[in-house]
Parts: C-alpha cells; structure tokens; sequence
C-alpha cells in the first residue's frame, strides 16, 4: 500500500504534511548563537524546534522555513557534509527572497540595529509574460554572507493595453 502525503514525517512536525514547506535550505553558520539572535531577534524569525548539542535550530517567519546548523569538520559517525572548503561569506551564488507582512516595519527594525544593507528598500517591478509583478523589498546579508531579501507582495500590472 502506497504511502500517502500526510503518513510520511517530515522534518517541521508542527504542520500537516500539506502545510510543510516542500524545499526548506540548511544553511551551515560559523556561529549558532551569533546567526541565531540575527535570525530571530532581528529579522523576526521564530524557533519550531533545535538541537542545541548539535547546534542546530529549525527556523520559520511567515510561513518561510529554513534550517541553521553550526559548521563541524565531521560528525558523530565521522561524516561531513561540506564539500569544499568554506570561506566568507558563505552563501556566495545564492540569495533567498522571504516574503513578509510588513517589509517597512522589518525595514526599520534592521536599521535601528544599525545591521548593514546590502540594497536600501526600493519598490522593484518584474516582468512577466504580459505584465508585471512587484515588490517592495531590501537587500541584507546575515552574519556568514548568506543574501536575503525580505519583500512585500505589490501585487500585478498588465503591460498590454
């Protein structure tokens, strides 16, 4: 008998199978404690659960997920996951856009914590087929390098008349 989507367990066991994020990145840190309080007291984000012996934590905001795990040259069974050497920042090649409420409110909250931006929040509009999409968003970095960009949602203009 085949499995069904809500019999399989998963990695946030706070939601139904169809509620869980199909891609959630883990994102390796130089420094549990130091990414931790950026993640959550800065940006907002809320611990679902961690392994503090592992130094690691499952994170969400708004529904985004991500995983943070402080790097080890080798773990318990003498593996490692890292395949090459690592150097700052670490998230050379990748950003992650998170979707929020209010990218004003989080906007503020990064400048009165004095974090540097990467990009100051701008209203950016992007093409699709035969209209727009838009966002307001901004450009920040986390302790390791890794690019998020926080946006809201502007919603859509036809570019046909």
């Amino acid at each position: 008998m085949p499995l069904r989507q809500d019999d399989i367990v998963t990695s946030n066991p706070t939601k139904s199978a169809s509620e869980r994020a199909m891609l959630v990145p883990e994102l390796l840190c130089s420094d549990i404690g130091r990414s931790l309080s950026f993640y959550t007291d800065v940006l907002g984000f809320e611990v679902v659960y961690d392994r503090p012996e592992e130094k690691f934590s499952y994170l969400t905001l708004c529904g985004a997920e991500l995983m943070l795990e402080q790097v080890s040259d080798i773990d318990d069974k003498g593996e490692s996951w890292i395949t090459a050497r690592l150097e700052f920042p670490y998230g050379r090649g990748i950003s992650f856009q998170i979707e929020v409420e209010d990218v004003d409110s989080l906007y503020n909250r990064v400048l009165s914590v004095q974090w540097p931006l990467f990009r100051p929040v701008e209203d950016k509009w992007y093409r699709i087929r035969d209209g727009e999409t838009g966002n307001r968003q901004f450009l920040i970095q986390d302790p390791d390098g890794y690019l998020l960009r926080p946006f809201e949602d502007l919603g859509f203009r036809s570019l046909v008349s």
